[in-house]
């Protein structure tokens, strides 16, 4: 039999439903296990970590929204993820880490074998933890590190690091999805990313949503992708202080990369699921022209799979 999903959300989970959890972990019988939201005392969070340690089909865990509530969570599961080769896609979304959170988990992300998407977002994350994140981002491709990475909503992190990041990522030889959108980034760091972009060989997605964006940093991505080859096929720049003619162009400019590879027969003919967004994060209306969101590349993401 295939390996299921258990997805419970927002509830108090009771002994007999952690039980069935853990024998399921250990039984190699789940492959997606959520419990975002979810109230559970430290024992039975123990328990949960100790079936993570020893499943072998789990491929994606999602403890979003404060489910990871204290260091001593976070060192239990750093150690179940220490244990734990399978696991592909972890979701923290929500979580209060801060840097000593990250300090603790470092060990346990950086050296896994199979975590290829991360998502970090709103984890009162500083400048240490993004150091450590670019640790996760390595330039040699011989080393395995992040294909998708969210940072969403961590409005602690100073202009220096995002910086460092935006190095980290103009070398990483696999990220292909980085998600920044509600950090106070502003234009002085969109022109970072940009020449991060245009250097990066694989970032095929960026989501800049209500990130403090100008028409003056639309600009620069205007001129980088009608002037240079780059590997992004969408730009997601909702909710900022941009143009709709400058996102309409940018958009178009897209679309016509993407032409030029179904043309060439190099089109990889894959489709972009468009990330969910948390529910504290306003949505914009798909039909306005606030929004580039535009073509395809990515396939299925990992982070599409399961709620946020």
């Amino acid at each position: 039999m295939l390996p299921g999903s258990i997805q419970i959300t927002g509830e108090a989970l009771s002994g007999a439903e952690i039980k069935d959890i853990c024998d399921s972990l250990k039984e190699n019988s789940v492959r997606l296990l959520s419990v975002r939201g979810c109230q559970l005392s430290d024992r039975d969070f123990g328990r949960v970590c100790r079936g993570v340690a020893e499943s072998h089909s789990l491929a994606q865990l999602n403890l979003n929204l404060g489910v990871v509530s204290t260091i001593g969570r976070t060192k239990q599961l750093a150690d179940a993820l220490k244990a734990n080769r399978s696991v592909q896609t972890l979701f923290l979304h929500g979580s209060p880490l801060l840097d000593a959170g990250l300090v603790t988990l470092n060990g346990a992300l950086s050296t896994h074998p199979s975590l290829v998407s991360l998502d970090l977002g709103d984890c009162m994350l500083g400048d240490e933890a993004i150091r450590l994140i670019c640790g996760m981002l390595p330039p040699d491709g011989a080393k395995s590190g992040l294909k998708e990475l969210t940072l969403s909503a961590n409005p602690a992190i100073s202009t220096q690091a995002w910086a460092r990041l935006a190095i980290a990522v103009a070398h990483s030889s696999q990220l292909r999805v980085l998600n920044l959108d509600y950090n106070p980034l502003g234009d002085h760091i969109a022109g970072m990313l940009a020449v991060a972009v245009a250097s990066s060989r694989t970032l095929e997605v960026l989501d800049l949503e209500g990130t403090g964006l100008t028409n003056q940093s639309a600009q620069v991505f205007l001129d980088m992708v009608e002037n240079y080859p780059t590997s992004l096929h969408v730009l997601v720049l909702a909710e900022n202080d941009i143009s709709p003619e400058l996102q309409q162009q940018i958009s178009d400019l897209l679309s016509e990369g993407e032409e030029e590879e179904d043309k060439d027969g190099e089109a990889r003919g894959r489709s972009v699921t468009p990330r969910e967004k948390p529910a504290w994060v306003p949505h914009s209306n798909s039909s306005s022209s606030q929004m580039v969101l535009m073509t395809s590349g990515l396939g299925e993401s990992f982070l599409a799979e399961t709620e946020m």
